[in-house]
């Protein structure tokens, strides 16, 4: 990244503006859009669509959408971040494969989040004091992790919700998925299923005002195998 590129340096220089596209496929809801970053994190347009599988055959039309709402030419992006989960491993697959081409081809950096942090970002109260993150891992699972003022403590794990209510402090705030907060006997903050835009890239803000290479792109899958190879005798 150039010099005065990153978000720390436009938190120093105002007059400089880093234009950013964000896209989440670690839950249900497909996350797409469009944000400025300059003093603050700004939403210029954003899609959201409950899809549990499909991802790949709306994605690119909504990146072209949140483009041409925002009125930003693909030229003047400077980044792209992407939620890498944790999440199932085709959702996971679509969105990242899909943010590393469109980095790749034009010549931006690809920032990768964890999409829980991503969540707890987008949500003002779980900035405050404790939170939990739940998203649904699928096969009676949840992913989670643990928060104390907006800064990761614990996770990302998997978990049957009854081992992890074993040994669950009583949270401030709950985000992410309602139906699993609700295993746990907690109710989820309204419209926090799923990553925002501005969460996800005040997630990679950090990562964004590092003048160095981002790291690569890790899918966080926590998933044991389905199959194991069988021992050798």
């Amino acid at each position: 990244m150039g010099a005065g590129f990153g978000v720390g340096a436009a938190s120093r220089l105002p007059w400089v503006t880093v234009l950013v596209l964000a896209i989440d496929t670690a839950t249900p809801v497909l996350v797409v859009g469009v944000a400025r970053v300059d003093e603050t994190v700004s939403t210029l347009a954003e899609r959201r669509v409950p899809t549990a599988r499909g991802h790949a055959e709306v994605l690119s039309g909504l990146v072209l959408d949140c483009l041409a709402e925002a009125d930003v030419a693909r030229s003047a992006l400077e980044a792209v971040v992407v939620g890498c989960g944790p999440g199932p491993f085709t959702g996971l697959r679509v969105g990242m494969a899909s943010a590393a081409a469109f980095a790749d081809a034009l010549g931006l950096p690809a920032v990768g989040v964890c999409s829980l942090d991503a969540i707890v970002a987008g949500c003002a109260d779980a900035q405050r004091g404790t939170a939990l993150a739940v998203t649904d891992a699928r096969r009676r699972e949840i992913y989670w992790a643990r928060y104390a003022d907006g800064v990761r403590t614990d996770g990302p794990a998997v978990q049957a919700p009854a081992v992890l209510a074993d040994d669950l402090d009583r949270p401030d705030t709950v985000v992410g998925s309602p139906d699993h907060a609700g295993l746990l006997g907690l109710t989820a903050h309204p419209d926090t299923e799923a990553p925002t835009v501005a969460g996800l890239v005040t997630a990679a803000r950090e990562a964004l005002a590092d003048d160095r290479a981002p790291e690569p792109l890790v899918p966080l899958y926590l998933r044991r195998p389905d199959a194991v190879e069988r021992a050798r005798p």
